[in-house]
């Protein structure tokens, strides 16, 4: 039982972008609220509620690639297939 090593560099990879999505959302999330304080008029108002959605959806995305990324890493390192 060895370890698939392009596996695992591929994994290691999606690992880092998992990483920045999990920066990246809470930030955008925080960027949407603190918008949604800060504006009142009616065409800043919606590009906050764009940045809230888009932040959620980055978030979702972050857990769905996250659970993809754990699973290739379980391929590579059991050498399953």
């Amino acid at each position: 039982m060895s370890t698939n090593l392009n596996l695992l560099s591929k994994g290691l990879i999606r690992l880092g972008i998992v990483i920045l999505l999990f920066i990246i959302a809470p930030i955008t999330i925080t960027m949407g609220f603190k918008a949604i304080d800060k504006f009142t008029d009616s065409p800043d108002f919606y590009f906050a509620y764009l940045f809230l959605v888009l932040g959620f959806l980055i978030l979702f995305y972050a857990i769905y690639f996250a659970f993809k990324t754990f699973n290739l890493l379980s391929k590579a390192i059991f050498n399953n297939k």
